[in-house]
């Protein structure tokens, strides 16, 4: 079966900094992967290569079986839909507006949207549970609630793929469970997910595998109980940790605390 999305050496560069060093990886139909690593490992990068707003300096990106430079930018946005981990609207548009536009790779040579499209952006509303907010300006919500209007958006985009970039960042509990979930059921649905966090205890909940960067390479990837061992997060991290397994076998990640300084004269 083809991969929806692909990386084969792949290799990018910021400036003269190796971002990215021969990369390797597949998402499979129908799957959430997730993307971990520390800070500039590279994991934002991926997504950038994979949305080609990156050329990669060597090796391949596939789409649906096709590289992705022979891939018109219309079909490109019927395939990928991106949610960022910060969004930037230039003009007062509602949040209706906003979602809507999610529905411009499937537009007529016209460019009208027809009832069809607001019902799949109403939908995706719906789904997302902010429909309340469609007639907000998008200016005036908070950082959660703008990260829902662009999930909202990706839904209403109706890709095969959908690339997530730190998507609960900014969500209280209950919507980051909520949003996860919400992935974990589109992909049931035969769409796959490929989600950046740092979040370790809930991608090792909800995504079915996880890709371990670092320094640009991927140090693992597997299930999530094969991927986050102390010595793996030893690597990738910089933490000695201790990791358990919750009640239904998906792991958890202690870091353990510094020991403390020892008191000097004066502290005693």
């Amino acid at each position: 079966m083809t991969a929806p999305l692909a990386f084969e050496g792949v290799e990018a560069r910021l400036g003269e900094r190796r971002v990215l060093r021969g990369v390797d990886l597949a998402l499979a139909p129908g799957e959430v992967l997730g993307v971990l690593g520390a800070n500039g490992a590279g994991k934002t990068t991926l997504l950038r290569v994979a949305s080609r707003v990156l050329r990669p300096s060597a090796g391949r990106v596939i789409v649906g079986g096709q590289p992705i430079e022979r891939i018109g930018r219309r079909a490109l946005a019927r395939a990928l839909a991106v949610v960022p981990q910060e969004s930037f609207v230039p003009f007062a548009f509602r949040v209706g507006e906003v979602v809507l536009m999610g529905r411009a790779p499937h537009l007529g040579l016209l460019g009208f949207e027809s009832p069809s499209d607001v019902t799949r952006a109403c939908d995706a509303m719906e789904r997302v549970g902010i429909a309340a907010l469609a007639d907000r300006p998008l200016s005036g919500l908070s950082g959660g609630e703008r990260q829902l209007v662009m999930l909202a958006r990706a839904l209403a985009q109706d890709p095969e793929v959908l690339l997530l970039d730190e998507p609960t960042a900014f969500l209280d509990l209950r919507h980051r469970v909520e949003v996860l979930e919400l992935v974990r059921a589109v992909t049931r649905e035969g769409r796959s997910a490929l989600v950046v966090s740092h979040d370790l205890a809930l991608v090792a909940r909800f995504c079915d595998r996880l890709a371990l960067l670092a320094e640009g390479r991927i140090l693992a990837i597997g299930r999530p109980a094969e991927v986050l061992t102390p010595e793996r997060l030893r690597q990738a991290f910089g933490i000695e940790a201790d990791v358990l397994a919750a009640p239904d076998g998906s792991p958890i990640v202690l870091p353990r605390a510094s020991a403390p300084a020892a008191p000097t004269g004066a502290d005693r």
